[in-house]
Order: structure tokens, then C-alpha cells, then sequence
């Protein structure tokens, strides 16, 4: 089948991509001192993540651009990564579920070396070569060792690059895949025994260019099903992730993202700002266990992120693009809000009941017309 430009769109842009004109500007704009392999200053890095606060940077080249705003979260952490990174030390982000963490290592890794693409998944059935090499077995017969026949992984591609490497879910691989990464972290090399005598890399050892480095994420969900030993973990530093403290920031961030998601879809987004901000409140509340007016909250055993409350907007937004024909898209709030405290746990559903009962019902006392009409729903949830 030929493939025409149109089937080449993708669902996701890498970030190295949708923002190459901000790399690009960035680095012309900051001319300072550069780590070794690093396409952007640390400065720079820390511009691009963060955004220039609605301010126009001019180039030297005279070239002016707002650069926009990408992780909603607290300046010092991003600026305490980027010197990690400087350090070529391992970074090692943990959270909960869908605080942003891997979005923030792609933008951190596109900004320092250029693509966010070496990546590895973590995940129970993730082997020690996916994380080292593995080889072509049809030329390793033909040929024997030899580094045409090798598959490097692509952390292994990183260390030769100079490049940051990326590990989703670290602590979700078994504890002796998780030790691979000790000696390289430490040692900066890559012992290849099969390699040692052919005449190829000296004595089979592959040695990380200048500029290579870790960047690891780890659920806090997750602590606990594959612990990571005390020696790997003295090779990261530890930055926590944290919700976002903010409503209206919240809240701003959940509407772009639910706008570029429908825009992928080929709808417009269509939620009005009283629906959208009831739905990041009740997510707010539900996930601190405590309401914005200081009413406890039972709190479900579902993570209520950030993250889902996107994929909840995006649906209402979806629902109302293609199936609404008139219906009041406030009425599928408390069903998107049902499907989602239920994940982990079927009780949760009274935990969300109890929600109703409580804050949703003292809102709508208080006549606040959309808490009341929220209330007037609470038979959707039965």
C-alpha cells in the first residue's frame, strides 16, 4: 500500500517535533556555556520546560518568540533536574499515577540532546538485553560477534551518542534487570564479552560519550513490587512529582490538553468553564480528601490525577461533539466520575456516593446552580 502524507500523521507528536521551533530559537538565543553533548544551555532547558512566562525572548539573530509553558509544576524541580542532568548523573522521578512524569522526562531529554526516543518500558517481562544489547542471530551464525551483528538497546545507543536514555516504570522490571544500570551508571561503560578478542572495541567494552546520562520514572503506586536496591538508588537523585497546587492552573492545563486530544479526534472542544472547573473541583477534592471550602472527603482508592481528569474532559468533549443532539453535557459528569473511581476498587463507588452526599449537596444548599444541578444527577450514580 503506498503511504501518502496524510497516513504519515501521527496521534502524538514527539516534543522534539511539535516544539522544534522553539529548540531551534532557543538555541540561538542562549549562547552560553553548553554541557558536553547538550543541544540547549541549562538556562535554556529550564526556558523551554517552564515557559518565558508570556514574555518575548529576542535571539541574537532577531528572531522573537513566547515560549509556551509545557510542565505545570514548581520552577526549583525542574532546575534541580537540569543540574543533574548537567552532572551526567541518573535522575530518578517519582509520583503518583499521571503527574506528569514521563512528559517531563521527554521534554527534558528533547531539550538536552535532541530526541526523547531512547526509550525503555518497564515492565515485569522486561529483559536485561533491552536494557544492554541482544544480537541479529541470523548474522551472529553467519559472521560471529561483531558489532554489525549486535542490537544495542537504546540506552546502549545513548552511551554511544552521549545522549539522555529514558526507563519508564524502573521499578516495575524484576530487581536483577534493575541492577544492570548499576555498573553503568557508575562505571560509564558496557562490558561486551562476546566482543573481547575479535579486535573490535579494544577488550569488548563500550565507553558512554560525554553528555550521557538516566533518566528514570517510578510510580509511588508501584513501591514495593520491585524495590530498588540501595545501590542503584545511590546512583539517581530523587525528585518528587506532586499534583498540581493550583485550581486555575489545573484547570487551564486540563482544557489544553483536552482541546489538542479532540483536535486529534477532528472535533472542537466544546465544555463550557463552569463544567470544566466543577470537573477538575470534584477531581481536586476526591483526590486530597478534602474540599476547597475544608469538608472531608472520603478518598477512593484510585489515583485522581491530573491525567484522568484529561481523559474524563476529553470524552465529555467528544460525547458533546458527536453524540450530543442537544443533551446537557453536565449530565455525563457524574458517569465519566463513576467509571473513573471505579478502576482499583468497586467500593469506591459508595466513597464517591459519599461525595455527593457531602460536599456536591452542601454546594448546591448553597445555590450554586450547577452543584445543584449536579445534585439533582445523584440517581445517575446509583
Amino acid at each position: 500500500m503506498r503511504v501518502t502524507g496524510e497516513d504519515r500523521r501521527r496521534q502524538v507528536e514527539l516534543p522534539e517535533d511539535r516544539y522544534a521551533e522553539e529548540l531551534a530559537f532557543l538555541a540561538a538565543y542562549d549562547e552560553g556555556p553548553r554541557p558536553p553533548g547538550w543541544w540547549l544551555t541549562p538556562r535554556a532547558v529550564v526556558v523551554f520546560v517552564c515557559g518565558s512566562g508570556g514574555e518575548e525572548l529576542v535571539a541574537g539573530d532577531g528572531r522573537r518568540l513566547v515560549v509556551s509553558r509545557k510542565f505545570v509544576g514548581d520552577r526549583a524541580l525542574v532546575e534541580r533536574c537540569v543540574v543533574t542532568l548537567a552532572g551526567e548523573r541518573g535522575l530518578l522521578l517519582v509520583g503518583e499515577p499521571g503527574t506528569a512524569k514521563s512528559m517531563l522526562s521527554e521534554l527534558l531529554a528533547a531539550a538536552v540532546c535532541g530526541t526523547s526516543t531512547l526509550t525503555v518500558q518497564g515492565t515485569a517481562g522486561t529483559t536485561e538485553d533491552q536494557l544492554r544489547y541482544g544480537w541479529n542471530y541470523a548474522m551472529l551464525l553467519a559472521k560471529g560477534p561483531s558489532r554489525e551483528a549486535m542490537v544495542p538497546s537504546p540506552v546502549l545507543t545513548a552511551m554511544v551518542r552521549g545522549a539522555v536514555a529514558r526507563v519508564e516504570e524502573v521499578t516495575r522490571c524484576l530487581p536483577e534487570v534493575q541492577d544492570s544500570l548499576v555498573s553503568l551508571l557508575s562505571e560509564r561503560r558496557m562490558s561486551v564479552p562476546e566482543l573481547a578478542g575479535t579486535g573490535e572495541e579494544g577488550d569488548g567494552t563500550v565507553h558512554a560519550a560525554p553528555g550521557f546520562t538516566l533518566i528514570a520514572t517510578a510510580n509511588l503506586r508501584d513501591r514495593g513490587v520491585s524495590e530498588m536496591s540501595a545501590a542503584l538508588k545511590r546512583r539517581f537523585n530523587f525528585e518528587t512529582v506532586g499534583p498540581i497546587d493550583d485550581l486555575a492552573a489545573e484547570t487551564e492545563l486540563v482544557r489544553g490538553q483536552a482541546t489538542a486530544a479532540l483536535a486529534r479526534g477532528g472535533a472542537q472542544f466544546a465544555l463550557d468553564d463552569a463544567v470544566l472547573e466543577a470537573l477538575v473541583t470534584a477531581f481536586r477534592d476526591l483526590r486530597t480528601g478534602r474540599s476547597a471550602e475544608g469538608w472531608e472527603v472520603e478518598r477512593p482508592s484510585t489515583v485522581m490525577s491530573t491525567a484522568e481528569a484529561v481523559q474524563v474532559a476529553a470524552s465529555m468533549g467528544l460525547g458533546a461533539a458527536y453524540l450530543g443532539n442537544g443533551r446537557d453535557v453536565v449530565r455525563t459528569l457524574p458517569g465519566h466520575l463513576l467509571g473513573t473511581v471505579r478502576k482499583d476498587d468497586p467500593a469506591d463507588h459508595a466513597r464517591l456516593l459519599g461525595y455527593w452526599d457531602g460536599p456536591v449537596r452542601r454546594r448546591a444548599e448553597g445555590g450554586a446552580p450547577l452543584w445543584r444541578t449536579l445534585w439533582e444527577l445523584r440517581d445517575e450514580l446509583a
